[in-house]
């Protein structure tokens, strides 16, 4: 085998110099025969003999043997170690030179070639983008869509090009969303299917191509996935399921294609999806769910969609979830809820639906996200709904509950969240009682050090939360503030020249308020505010020139 090879490649070195068609035939088919018997062994000798570099003459389009020589490069480049001497060869500019070809085996073997030389290498997947093969495989797709052999070539060689980003723009030029759809239409079986939806996923990451393909009836098919898989029990029927169902919401992500298919809430899609959220099926109740959430994207859409009882739908689902239930499904029920209490109108809707009391339930929970979503909901709940901010203020539970998640270092947005909706609960109530609740519990300290969070909108929540505190019951919250170092805080957000325009204006708010008390006061005397503050009364903010101005006279009469 070994003399027989070796002899093989040295002929073959002679006849596609001399280009003896039936030599070089003979010769080509006994590295075929030798590559199936032992693929790896035959390489490593096809490399040792220099023969790759001969190649490259054989692939043109005139030569005769040009698919058994695509067909062999093919099967060395399953072999890591042959895919950059293939490279070195200079064999991907004539391969893909070859995907003109009308021969449907030459094009079958180059699709293989090219595939296995740059399988897993995003700098030659790059390269073959740059090269223009994107619009020559879509528009080979559409041509041999009979062909099933060239058609899996075709998909498999976008799954791996749509995984880079450089490719989204090229694939949003073409035809490639009509004919994926086309295609799926056609498929019956399974396993097809799963390899369009591979091809499918991360194209529809991209805008254009999510709107392509929502006008090529990608949709109604995966409507109709839906409904012919939601009972039954098949492995492969549940994964056809949610990947359908998965997509359908990616769809959704982008603006335009979403607004297409919520047609003013009177669309069929809008209405089917709708239909998931009472569903048995926790699949189809959490893609309904989310898909609601992302429908909610406008204030438009959600106030048609409150109009018309969908956050009772969400209401009822969020109870299926209350004991031990599905923790994606309560996270995207509370998105959704959160996205629809955005607009103004819609909140004392909601609060009157008793959305408060059905996110509450969900207190208990010790899963970060939803931990998150239910902050997230009840803020935008209350945003300049007095009523409904001291009611929450006062639930202790609800604050104990708060002042624990704003020591959660290790969940960072759950840190957060909870931080701005003590802060939301003072501002809007601006109560009393909410300022006593939360000072028994411990929240003051939490609110001091949000003032120093590196987010601006983060730090003013808690400078205007505290300047309420100190007008409305300093007394109550002064050894907390004091233990806080609220006062050389203060002091170091004035001096400190980065800190935004509302920053310092807060801040010297919140000087003034706490004259009030007597070992603040002296705390304030003892850190040289007045040096600091004179120095702001020519800053270039109005608003905060004037302030300082004000802050010095105050502090000059305390003094």
């Amino acid at each position: 085998m070994a003399d027989s090879l070796s002899d093989t490649l040295k002929k073959l070195k002679i006849t596609a110099v001399d280009r003896t068609e039936d030599s070089l035939e003979g010769c080509l088919d006994c590295l075929l025969q030798a590559l199936a018997q032992n693929n790896t062994e035959t390489s490593e000798k096809i490399q040792a003999s220099g023969i790759l570099q001969l190649f490259a003459s054989l692939l043109t389009p005139q030569s005769s043997c040009k698919a058994k020589v695509a067909n062999i490069i093919a099967e060395v480049a399953k072999n890591e170690f042959m895919r950059i001497p293939c490279v070195d060869a200079g064999l991907i500019s004539p391969l893909v030179q070859l995907l003109n070809s009308k021969d449907q085996e030459v094009l079958l073997q180059t699709g293989r070639a090219l595939g296995n030389i740059c399988y897993d290498s995003h700098s030659l997947q790059a390269q073959l983008i740059n090269m223009g093969v994107i619009p020559t495989l879509v528009k080979l797709l559409g041509i041999h869509c009979q062909n099933a052999a060239l058609t899996e070539m075709c998909l498999v060689a976008f799954g791996n090009l749509a995984e880079l980003e450089s490719s989204k723009e090229q694939f949003a030029s073409t035809n490639i969303a009509e004919e994926l759809v086309k295609l799926f239409k056609k498929q019956i079986e399974h396993d097809k299917r799963e390899m369009i939806f591979e091809v499918l996923a991360p194209l529809a990451e991209n805008d254009a191509i999510k709107l392509q393909l929502v006008e090529a009836g990608l949709v109604e098919c995966l409507l109709e996935i839906v409904q012919q898989k939601v009972d039954s029990d098949k492995e492969d029927d549940i994964t056809e399921l949610k990947t359908g169902s998965d997509l359908m919401v990616l769809l959704l992500l982008g603006d335009e294609s979403m607004q297409k298919l919520f047609e003013g809430g009177k669309g069929s899609v809008f209405q089917r999806v709708l239909s998931w959220i009472p569903s048995n099926n926790h699949q189809l109740q959490l893609a309904g769910a989310l898909a609601i959430a992302n429908f909610a994207r406008n204030d438009g859409n959600c106030i048609h969609m409150v109009d018309n009882g969908i956050v009772e739908k969400l209401m009822d689902l969020l109870d299926r979830h209350v004991e031990d239930g599905n923790v994606t499904v309560q996270h995207a029920a509370l998105s959704a809820l959160r996205n629809l209490a955005i607009p103004v109108i819609n909140k004392a809707k909601m609060l009157s639906a008793g959305v408060t009391e059905a996110v509450l339930k969900f207190l208990k929970s010790e899963m970060p996200p939803v931990q998150f979503k239910l902050l997230g909901t009840l803020r935008m709940l209350i945003d300049a709904q007095a009523e409904a901010a001291e009611q929450l203020g006062k639930n202790v539970k609800l604050v104990e509950r708060l002042v624990e998640w704003c020591e959660a270092k290790d969940h960072a947005g759950v840190m957060g969240e909870s931080n701005r909706l003590l802060s939301a609960l003072i501002r809007h109530s601006k109560s009393k009682d909410v300022i006593k609740t939360i000072v028994q519990s411990g929240g003051i300290k939490h609110l001091v050090t949000m003032a120093t969070s590196e987010h601006v909108i983060m730090q003013n929540e808690a400078l205007v939360a505290l300047a309420l505190i100190a007008a409305l019951e300093l007394g109550t919250a002064e050894k907390d503030l004091e233990s806080a170092k609220l006062v050389q805080i203060l002091h170091r957000l004035l001096a400190d020249e980065r800190s935004a325009p509302e920053i310092k204006y807060n801040s010297m708010v919140l000087i003034c308020a706490l004259m009030g008390s007597e070992s603040l006061h002296k705390e304030v005397q003892d850190l040289a505010f007045l040096d600091v503050v004179s120095k702001l009364r020519s800053h270039e903010n109005k608003s905060v020139a004037q302030q300082a101005s004000l802050t010095e006279q105050r502090l000059t009469v305390e003094s």
